[in-house]
């Protein structure tokens, strides 16, 4: 994770986490988990605040939200105290084991990586599913060149080229550019399911 974007994170994190909350429900994301993903346990990689764990937990799925900051997990911790919060940081995701998850959402984190660790991070996402198991993954499209916000968060401009190197043999089942229900950003989703021999 960029480390000033961490920073920001961590500095401001009530903050974010109320904003995120206090927004429209991401209909459209929740339409395609519903569709997707089977029961199983399930890993929110970069939860935030955890209004996306909670959704998957009340919607039926063993859910556990994972977020390199301390600062969101304090807050989804605070706001959800009867579910599991970890920290754990791409590309690395140290302490998940490979090929234990049935389903993994990565809701619109990877842009805040520099380009170098986007592969990398996808190829983590991809083996700590279980054969057969379901990725979520999307991201705000930047164009042209990087960017900073007012906060100080990376927004990395990157070839998906870079994504679907991650993804390696893995079934695309959605590939799809449309405006984010709740955020209003564009965004880029990828659905894919991992291959019941594939190598991790």
């Amino acid at each position: 994770m960029d480390e000033k974007t961490l920073a920001a994170y961590d500095r401001d994190a009530a903050a974010f986490a109320a904003d995120w909350h206090a927004q429209p429900p991401p209909a459209d994301m929740h339409a395609l988990l519903r569709r997707y993903f089977k029961s199983g346990p399930t890993a929110d990689v970069g939860c935030g605040g955890g209004r996306d764990t909670a959704w998957l937990a009340a919607t039926g799925f063993a859910a556990t939200g994972y977020d390199a900051s301390p600062g969101l997990l304090a807050e989804a911790r605070r706001r959800y105290p009867d579910l599991r919060f970890e920290v754990a940081a791409l590309p690395a995701l140290d302490k998940l084991p490979e090929d234990s998850f049935t389903n993994v959402l990565c809701e619109t984190v990877i842009m805040h990586l520099p380009a170098p660790a986007i592969a990398p991070s996808v190829r983590r996402l991809m083996a700590i599913l279980e054969p057969g198991g379901t990725l979520y993954l999307s991201w705000r499209v930047t164009a042209g060149a990087d960017r900073r916000d007012a906060h100080g968060r990376l927004y990395t401009a990157f070839d998906p080229a870079l994504v679907f190197k991650g993804l390696g043999a893995a079934e695309i089942l959605l590939d799809e550019a449309a405006n984010n229900e709740s955020s209003g950003k564009l965004v880029r989703r990828i659905v894919a399911r991992k291959g019941v021999r594939e190598s991790t």
